[in-house]
Formats: structure tokens, C-alpha cells, sequence
């Protein structure tokens, strides 16, 4: 629903009374969504009062694809994309139809990203939330790509893979503080999809641990991490065996992904 300027500056106006930063240009995306003008004022309420505009919409775009979202699943965010840029610019240190899994997958958005660029890719997606898996479904259905998704807890020892040529993960990573300090928004998002233990490395701790033999020789692993984590991941992943670590900054400049190779 587009070119009702008069509606445009209603929704705006609505939207800057809740102290929302980019009122326009939330506006002019609620209304090209929202099916008729109750819909789009109702939208606009529930967003001047701070609710995420991406569970209002019920979509929301990651690497180009459409990814659905809802409440008990985390929010796609533009950062996460370093973590596909970064494993397909290194595309070549992986073989012919490569074995890969997401852990901690969410919404899928990681996997399906990667299953798009790398149509060979044998993905697996893995999260304990039967409610994430079942939006991480729907966006593979929608997107018509081939992922499996199995609901465990992936840190669980017993839960391992052989001879993986790859695995992804965007874990929970937020520190005891940053849980006490979160914006209004993110404190909507599940928050055992946000809380990564005291110093936020926990699952950083249990994942390579569990994983790394899961690995073959040479395979890689590539985390995204918050942007004070880097070096800490880093000596993680070296404590555990892996060589070629890498730390990649984002497109503000943080440090948001680590990756390294198993030593063969």
C-alpha cells in the first residue's frame, strides 16, 4: 500500500512520537507492507512503543532473501552477513559438494544464505528452539532451498557429525551486562538466543570443544562474535587445534568474525 502521502506523514508523525530514529524511512516501509490504513496505523503504534518493526512486518531481508521472523526467533541482522561474505571469499579451500552445518541457526537465514551462493553445499541447520526451526522451515520453503534442520542442543557432546568440510555459527554471545543494559527492541528476542554466560564466551567454549573433531582435516569453522570477542575466540579456537585464524571486520569496522582452519 503506496502513494498516500497524507497517510506517509501520519505514520511518521506517529513514529517520531515514540522516539523512533528512522521514522521515515520505517514509515514508508510499514506502508509497503501493511495491507489497508487500520493495518499500517496499528503497525505504527506497536513500533512507536518500541516493538521491533521486523517481527511487526513478519519478513525480513537477509543476503538478498526474503527471511520470515516472528516472535521466538532471532532477528536477521546486516552485521551477520560479514559471516557469509567471509566463507564465500575462501570458497576455494572447500571441495566438490562440501558437508556443512549452521549451529545455533535461528531463523536459518546463515545456512540458506550460504546454500543459495553454494548450490553444491550439504547444509544442516541445528537449534534446540522448535520455534526457531519452524520459521527456519518456512524461509527454506519460501526460498525453494534444500536445507535439514534438526532440533538438539549443540553443545550436547553426544550431538557430533563426521567428516565436515564446514560449520557456521552465529551463537549467543551477549555478557551478563549487556543482557542488563539491552535495548528496548532486543529485549523482545529470545534470550537464550542472546545470552552467552558472565563474559559471553561460553558457547565459544562448548562449541569448539564439541565440533572440532567433527571437522576433517583443514575443515573450517567461522563464528560471528561480538566486537570486544575477537581475540578472546581467537585463542579458543588456537587452544583447541586450529591454525589460519582469522579475524574479519565488519562493514563499520568491528571485529565481527573468526574463523580458522583444523590443523591437519
Amino acid at each position: 500500500m503506496t502513494g498516500n502521502a497524507g497517510l506517509l506523514n501520519e505514520i511518521t508523525r506517529i513514529l517520531c512520537a515514540g522516539g523512533i530514529e528512522d521514522a521515515p524511512l520505517e514509515a514508508k516501509w510499514i506502508l509497503e507492507d501493511a495491507a489497508d490504513e487500520a493495518a499500517a496505523r496499528k503497525i505504527a503504534e506497536r513500533r512507536a512503543a518500541h516493538e521491533p518493526l521486523q517481527y511487526l512486518l513478519g519478513k525480513w531481508e537477509f543476503y538478498g532473501l526474503p527471511v520470515y521472523v516472528g516472535e521466538g526467533v532471532l532477528i536477521p541482522r546486516a552485521d551477520t552477513e560479514t559471516l557469509v561474505d567471509a566463507v564465500l571469499e575462501r570458497k576455494h579451500r572447500l571441495p566438490e559438494s562440501p558437508a556443512a552445518v549452521d549451529l545455533c541457526t535461528g531463523s536459518g537465514c546463515i545456512a540458506l544464505a550460504l546454500k543459495r551462493h553454494l548450490p553444491d553445499l550439504m547444509m544442516t541447520g541445528i537449534d534446540k528452539s522448535k520455534m526457531a526451526l519452524t520459521f527456519a522451515e518456512r524461509n527454506a520453503a519460501e526460498n525453494g532451498l534444500d536445507v535439514q534442520w534438526f532440533c538438539d542442543d549443540v553443545t550436547a557432546p553426544e550431538l557430533t557429525f563426521d567428516a565436515l568440510d564446514l560449520i557456521v555459527c552465529n551463537p549467543p554471545y551477549l555478557t551478563a551486562g549487556d543482557m542488563e543494559n539491552l535495548q528496548t527492541e532486543v529485549a523482545f528476542e529470545p534470550q537464550e538466543a542472546l545470552y552467552g554466560g558472565e563474559d559471553g564466551l561460553d558457547f565459544y567454549r562448548r562449541i569448539t570443544a564439541v565440533w572440532r573433531d567433527s571437522l576433517r582435516c583443514g575443515g573450517m569453522i567461522a563464528y560471528e562474535v561480538g566486537c570486544t570477542q575477537a581475540e578472546a575466540v581467537s585463542e579458543i579456537l588456537a587452544e583447541n587445534g586450529f591454525a589460519q585464524i582469522e579475524i574479519i571486520r565488519d562493514l563499520n569496522g568491528n571485529e565481527r568474525v573468526v574463523l580458522g582452519c583444523r590443523k591437519s
